[in-house]
């Protein structure tokens, strides 16, 4: 899934280039590219499909040019995740009937991918041989706000039965989920055999599901742009975890371990970062820091860089850009990247 925006990565991420198709990490690929290197380890390059706004085909195909165009799944309308997972599924499922999918999203950071793979190949083996909806759950190194949460029957099995989900708690729910010790959190992940996540949408979104299957003769065909052109924009917006995840009965969760981060916001690409003595990460750039810690810089053409005096802030540069954001205040950025933007187009 690659057709976010990433607005709480503004001024890097925009609409016109979001953040998955930027070198958030400093690595020397961007973040779709290292999701699709990743995957590539399990599964053929050729059978990975990348679902994304159909602004972003160019951009798709550049950073991705091994794939074909037939892998790219464009969507005319921002519609959430339950409608491009339907979609996909049926186009695989026109390929290969008895296949199991990862549906994955393009901008996440994983630190052991030796351990991703392991956990990934274990859930396609239980898939294959199971009919149920599997998610990646996540064990919580602390009580994070900032992510969903998975509570689920501790039976001591790998795979686990999940009770119930719960949107981003506030701190004092989020302690008590930890302290309790049956919560993951909700990483977004999930795998599943073609046929019961089909079957899932039958139950579920009946009328999302009757929308597509109009297009059956269409997939993997040259018609089926124009029928997903002209379809697509018709389908509920929601997202799979309201839409299936917490209707279906047969949902399940893996606990797994392998550093993951969502990389949704400044802090939590700060967070994976190295940094220098006094905690200070860098990206793109060269840094020379006196009397200043904590702080976040990325800058674009790998500038050299001079902070003096400046704790906890996040200070980014591109092209036409300049940031200069308090760390604590972060969840602001995507408000605040509107009202500048408007200020910005009104001269």
């Amino acid at each position: 899934m690659a057709g976010g925006v990433g607005s709480r990565f503004w001024p890097v991420s925009t609409p016109d280039n979001p953040k998955q198709f930027h070198d958030m990490l400093g690595t020397g690929e961007s973040l779709i590219q290292q999701t699709f290197n990743r995957l590539s380890s399990l599964i053929p390059a050729e059978q990975i499909l990348i679902a994304t706004n159909q602004r972003y085909k160019d951009l798709v195909m550049e950073h991705l040019p091994e794939v074909t165009e037939n892998q790219v799944l464009l969507e005319p309308a921002m519609r959430n995740t339950a409608p491009c997972i339907l979609y996909s599924a049926l186009k695989i499922a026109d390929q290969n009937s008895e296949a199991v999918m990862i549906v994955a999203p393009s901008d996440h950071y994983i630190e052991n991918e030796a351990e991703f793979v392991r956990n990934v190949k274990s859930a396609f083996d239980t898939c294959q041989k199971n009919d149920l909806l599997m998610t990646l759950g996540i064990k919580p190194t602390g009580p994070n706000t900032g992510y969903g949460y998975i509570q689920f029957e501790d039976d001591g099995e790998e795979v686990k039965k999940v009770k119930n989900f719960t949107e981003k708690p506030d701190l004092k729910t989020a302690e008590k989920f930890l302290a309790q010790g049956d919560y993951l959190w909700n990483a977004g992940i999930f795998i599943w055999s073609v046929k019961s996540i089909l079957d899932s949408f039958k139950k579920s979104l009946p009328e999302m599901c009757a929308l597509f299957e109009a297009g059956a003769s269409y997939w993997n065909s040259d018609r089926e742009a124009g029928f997903i052109s002209e379809n697509y924009p018709e389908a509920e917006n929601i997202s799979i975890d309201y839409g299936i995840m917490e209707k279906a009965a047969n949902v399940y969760v893996m606990a797994t371990d392998f550093g993951w981060n969502d990389l949704g916001t400044w802090g939590s690409l700060y967070d994976k970062l190295d940094k220098d003595e006094n905690a200070n990460a860098i990206v793109n750039a060269s840094g020379y820091f006196l009397d200043a810690k904590n702080n976040m810089i990325s800058t674009k053409g790998d500038k050299k860089i001079v902070v003096a005096g400046i704790n906890d802030y996040i200070i980014v540069e591109t092209d036409d850009t300049i940031m200069i954001y308090p760390k604590s205040e972060e969840q602001n950025i995507k408000e605040v990247s509107k009202v500048a933007e408007n200020r910005f187009a009104k001269g």
